[in-house]
């Protein structure tokens, strides 16, 4: 099948989007036209006025029933990356069809200003045991990952990868993957199925010999909307992405996820009943993290809950949010393989001002840490309707960093036991930053604490000489309440805030 920007710049044949021709072909000459974002918007706008069609066909069927070994066995072969013989800074791979991995994914180089369309070639891959192929060009790839040698020592590291859908992941020096980006979500957590876009086309701008960033183009497309996505990807200690996102819906969504970040949390200290491992720890994030408008900081460890737990934070002016890995101590996992100490932080940082909405935070029950199960988005106030377009722009980083102020105190752990009597349950946070380490353990610091029902009483602050830390512990009587119960507090010193604001959502 011919690339979608072939076929806008000429040479139009048949295929899945013939319906989409007529309305993006331009009457300039190929050579008069450049590609550029304002190309990829013009298809998505396109296609929006199109029915859904989903390109899944043309997978051979030996590819559709590999199982998850024998996908693993199929290799890309590094000799034949792109640009690996042209000495330029960037190599990409690319990802074979099959298993779970069943949409076409189109992939083009840009340069100059001119789409070229990269085909399927089945001598660029290593079978391992699997006796596959040969298979045709038109078969396409599942995605690809992107290599730069971030050590400066010839050796290139992989540092991205955008396979499945919308998901992509990346990493920076001295981190191995964990939590993943997504390009959209739809109606997530909501009892009917959830929606899951996919990006069907790539763009990837052939970089100079002396590039220190890489551009990516993206076609995003799903039932309910097409999108047009511009990565500009930054590999160093942290990688950064700046990401520009414009939205065409074929009809309204319930439930708009923008920027949405996918994690798992299997066990934590806050974990309140046996998980039966002998790892204290199992997470690649550990905490959601929210910059407001107002300059507030909140943080709300996440959990893997009994039941499905939702949690909104309407915000107007959003700094920022996140899903942190806030823990870097090895010995709170003793993971020799995983090196859950290592998984990056992702924050996401709007580029303009996106107005009123709320961040969203999905926890689903896991029974097993193969799962993501942890979701974190925003959802816009504004409406999504049929023939509605929207624009949405961050900077996401992947990072070992927090964006949280050294002096402002961070919640370090949050532990959760048994109180004096039952159904009482006592909480214990411990907050640190170099302002409280000097604060004296006779300092007059007081925590204010609110919860959204039941009492909460036995409040102890005390500064912890081990560590320069400074505790909070409280007992929550629920009394008779049903539903969960939202908790909130922070140490103060007179009127001066001197930590973010914790919180938390507890059920029985």
């Amino acid at each position: 099948m011919q690339s979608i920007a072939d076929r806008r710049f000429g040479d139009f044949r048949h295929g899945v989007f013939a319906c989409l021709l007529l309305a993006t072909q331009v009457a300039a000459q190929p050579s008069e036209v450049r590609f550029s974002f304002a190309t990829v918007q013009e298809i998505a706008r396109s296609l929006a006025s199109q029915p859904y069609l989903r390109d899944d066909t043309g997978l051979p069927e030996e590819l559709a029933r590999l199982d998850y070994d024998r996908y693993r066995d199929i290799r890309f072969k590094a000799d034949a990356a792109l640009w690996r013989d042209q000495g330029l800074p960037f190599q990409v791979q690319f990802f074979h069809r099959g298993f779970l991995y069943r949409d076409r994914v189109l992939i083009n180089v840009v340069e100059d200003g001119k789409p070229r369309r990269i085909d399927y070639v089945s001598d660029w891959f290593d079978f391992g045991q699997n006796r596959l192929g040969p298979f045709s060009p038109e078969l396409g790839f599942s995605g690809f990952r992107l290599h730069y040698p971030l050590m400066h020592n010839g050796y290139h590291d992989e540092i991205a990868v955008f396979q499945g859908a919308s998901y992509f992941r990346a990493v920076g020096l001295g981190q191995v993957y964990g939590l993943s980006g997504r390009g959209l979500a739809i109606d997530t957590g909501l009892q009917r199925s959830e929606e899951f876009p996919v990006f069907r086309e790539f763009w990837i701008e052939k970089p100079s010999p002396e590039a220190k960033e890489i551009v990516i183009y993206g076609l995003l497309d799903s039932p309910a909307v097409t999108g047009a996505y511009r990565f500009v990807i930054r590999p160093g200690l942290e990688l950064t992405m700046d990401v520009q996102s414009r939205l065409y819906f074929r009809h309204g969504v319930e439930r708009l996820g923008v920027a949405p970040l996918t994690s798992m949390f299997f066990r934590g200290e806050n974990t309140e009943y046996l998980i039966d491992d002998f790892r204290p720890e199992i997470h690649d994030s550990d905490g959601l993290a929210i910059a407001r408008g107002s300059g507030e900081w909140l943080w709300r460890p996440l959990s893997n809950p009994r039941q499905l737990r939702i949690s909104v934070f309407h915000d107007e002016h959003i700094k920022g949010f996140g899903l942190i890995q806030r823990d870097r101590n090895f010995d709170h996992y003793q993971d020799l393989e995983a090196a859950y100490q290592r998984r990056p932080s992702a924050w996401v940082e709007p580029m303009g001002d996106w107005g009123a909405g709320s961040v969203y935070l999905i926890e689903i029950p896991s029974d097993h840490e193969k799962y993501d199960n942890i979701v974190a988005f925003w959802m816009p106030d504004q409406v999504s309707a049929e023939g509605k377009q929207m624009a949405f722009d961050y900077r996401l980083y992947f990072t070992l960093e927090e964006r949280l102020p050294k002096d402002l105190g961070r919640a370090e752990a949050t532990r959760i036991g048994a109180g004096d009597v039952k159904p009482r349950r006592r909480f214990v946070v411990d907050f640190a930053s170099p302002v409280l380490r000097r604060y004296d353990e006779n300092a007059r610091i007081e925590a204010e604490i609110d919860a959204s029902s039941g009492e909460v009483d036995h409040k102890v602050v005390q500064k912890n000489l081990e560590t320069g830390a400074w505790r909070l512990s409280f007992e929550l009587d629920p009394k008779e309440a049903e539903s969960p119960i939202e908790l909130r507090a922070m140490l103060r010193s007179g009127k001066e805030a001197l930590t973010e604001t914790w919180l938390y959502q507890w059920s029985r």
